[in-house]
């Protein structure tokens, strides 16, 4: 028989019985250290981007450009819910290595150079370009086509002008914030053909193309139209923009985050697919 309890023992007389110290735990999920996860530390709310990891230590960027380093582990948060980071996959098992940036199957074995067409898609600048590159890339470069930059729409009329575009030589072109009334649409609309492809996306910039999660914000921040919208941007960050040298190294933080097609808008995302369709079409 158990003996009644002793009314002089305030605590019981078996408060360290069973697993007392599991419970009510939740058993945080394993999340891998790859390259733009957006991770907050459980203990201080520090939020950024994973932009390396070195042995058993990552390296986070936050939207301020402060780089920290904290061993991998627990500790951290994703969406506000517990993780423990663990290694990315690496090799031919990884399920990431069997498709592209823009979601394509890749191929699994090396392929030969292919000639490139003479169909071309132009974009507006060097940073649509690298963004481009960054997720269509591969499907570009086994499709053959070349990806190519106007400094500007301004210059549209005399690029195609100089390219004599035709059936076998399709252009597309991608353009920032073409929407209806907008200098863009103006310059764009008379210069379509059976041809010629001019598609765009309705932000300022294609740095919003970018989700604004992707950089540990809920929207990108809007800026007065008397101020040049990137160096407002970066203003709005905290980041250098006294020069062109500080906006280059603005994007290339921005593009870090980048790892695949689900990172970008799906209104940029749509065009860029109508584009390669249209200048592949045989």
């Amino acid at each position: 028989m158990t003996p009644p309890p002793d009314p002089n023992d305030r605590y019981g007389s078996d408060v360290l019985s069973g697993d007392w110290r599991s419970a009510g735990r939740v058993t945080p999920r394993q999340v891998p250290a790859e390259p733009g996860l957006v991770l907050e530390l459980a203990d201080s709310g520090f939020v950024g981007a994973l932009v390396r990891m070195q042995g058993r230590t990552v390296e986070l960027e936050d939207r301020h450009g402060k780089v920290r380093v904290f061993p991998i582990g627990s500790g951290f948060l994703v969406d506000g819910a517990p993780v423990v980071l663990v290694p990315a996959p690496r090799g031919p098992a990884s399920a990431t290595a069997l498709r592209t940036a823009s979601g394509s199957v890749a191929a699994r074995t090396p392929q030969p150079a292919r000639v490139a067409r003479a169909s071309r898609i132009y974009v507006e600048g060097r940073h649509d370009a690298e963004l481009v590159e960054k997720v269509w890339g591969a499907d570009l470069r086994g499709e053959g086509i070349v990806v190519e930059y106007l400094e500007g729409v301004d210059h549209l009329a005399e690029v195609l002008a100089e390219v004599r575009p035709g059936p076998q030589r399709r252009i597309g072109v991608l353009v920032d914030h073409l929407v209806p009334g907008s200098k863009e649409s103006r310059i764009t609309e008379r210069l379509q053909s059976a041809d010629v492809l001019i598609v765009g996306h309705p932000y300022v910039d294609v740095w919003q193309s970018v989700k604004p999660a992707r950089l540990g914000i809920a929207a990108w921040p809007t800026i007065p139209r008397n101020v040049e919208w990137k160096h407002g941007i970066c203003a709005a960050f905290g980041w250098p923009h006294d020069d062109q040298a500080d906006i280059a190294a603005a994007w290339q933080r921005i593009l870090s985050r980048v790892r695949s097609y689900q990172d970008l808008e799906p209104a940029l995302l749509g065009r860029v697919e109508e584009l390669i369709d249209f200048v592949t079409r045989d």
